[in-house]
């Protein structure tokens, strides 16, 4: 259960981040209304206070999200922008993901 506890907080991040990003992206390079950055800005604040609700250390964390928002980003271009990923991108994002569920996931030792 704590596994999943922890993949939806890493999920939620994720599109925190990467939606707060996009809105700033479309006010800056698209010319949408100030009102997009506004708002983008504080879903990426959101973001940093959501990913302070894992357990691990910081740079545990940090690392495994790094994976984890390889795969979100392309999710979201796929599903948002209409980007289709290649063969590479889905290998890329799999390893990925991969290890930063090992960095996360796997059992420690303590010395």
């Amino acid at each position: 259960m704590e596994v999943i506890r922890s993949l939806a907080i890493f999920i939620l991040a994720g599109i925190c981040e990467i939606g707060g990003g996009y809105l700033i992206w479309l006010w800056l390079k698209e010319g949408k209304p100030l009102w997009y950055g506004i708002f983008g800005a504080v879903i990426l604040a959101a973001y940093g206070v959501i990913a302070t609700w894992q357990t691990a250390n910081f740079g545990r964390v940090y690392a495994t999200y790094g994976g984890i928002f390889i795969v979100l980003a392309l999710l979201w271009a796929w599903k948002v922008e209409g980007f289709k990923p290649d063969k590479w991108d889905i290998i890329g994002a799999t390893i990925a993901l991969i290890g930063a569920c090992i960095i996360i996931y796997m059992p420690r030792t303590t010395s």
